[in-house]
């Protein structure tokens, strides 16, 4: 199922590329919502089986091409240099939440984005051109995302930002992720998710909806 058809009561399975902290933080998430869940790594699902028995009924897992295959959203969660070997295909028309963050020490360092002229999401949108990537999860840890969840009208429930170029995409995983429990501040296209990347004023701390806006507005491009 693409997303030019997908609703919010569409996505029964989130496909996971990447089985980090933030992968398995938003995997529980999902289960909670009563979604199910595939996890993958790059060395293979044999080494997600207690992971899975962990995570209970509804997980499982697969390869990278079996996950995206399998979601009805998918989220990637790994590390920038490595995505290149997300799969193109599996992926043509999905939506894609894309986690990640730009550490050069870990990365090494990508002269497009030392000179500012793209951000990581466009280079993972520019892997999948078919695909419709949306930046979100970058700016919260783990054990924050799994606890800080709130039901929807919660006074000063915190907010996560997203970020991406097609207006649906973005609603649908605002809509996600309300569900999954925070309040979404919508930041513009690709090219402006500088705003959350790392040492920027939202990137970490817990901030509403009003505050996150604010954050965003007062980000400064290095």
């Amino acid at each position: 199922m693409t997303s030019d058809v997908l609703t919010l009561d569409d996505i029964t399975t989130v496909g996971l590329i990447g089985a980090g902290n933030i992968g398995t933080a938003v995997a529980r998430l999902a289960l909670a919502a009563g979604q199910q869940v595939v996890l993958s790594n790059s060395r293979g699902p044999e080494t997600l089986t207690g992971l899975v028995a962990s995570l209970g009924e509804g997980a499982s897992a697969d390869t990278a091409e079996g996950a995206a295959t399998r979601g009805d959203i998918v989220v990637v969660t790994i590390p920038l240099k490595a995505v290149t070997a997300v799969p193109v295909e599996p992926l043509a028309g999905k939506v894609v939440l894309d986690t990640n963050n730009y550490y050069p020490g870990r990365d090494g360092q990508v002269p497009a984005l030392e000179a500012g002229e793209v951000t990581s999401s466009q280079l993972l949108q520019q892997h999948l051109p078919t695909s419709k990537v949306v930046k979100a999860f970058n700016h919260i840890g783990s054990g924050d995302l799994e606890s800080q969840g709130q039901p929807a009208g919660t006074e000063g429930r915190r907010a996560l930002a997203v970020f991406g170029d097609d207006a649906d995409a973005v609603a649908l995983a605002g809509q996600w992720l309300d569900r999954l429990g925070y309040d979404v501040v919508n930041g513009g296209g690709l090219e402006e998710s500088w705003r959350i990347q790392p040492d920027t004023p939202g990137y970490g701390p817990r901030l509403d909806a009003d505050g996150l806006r604010q954050a965003l507005a007062d980000a400064q491009r290095p």
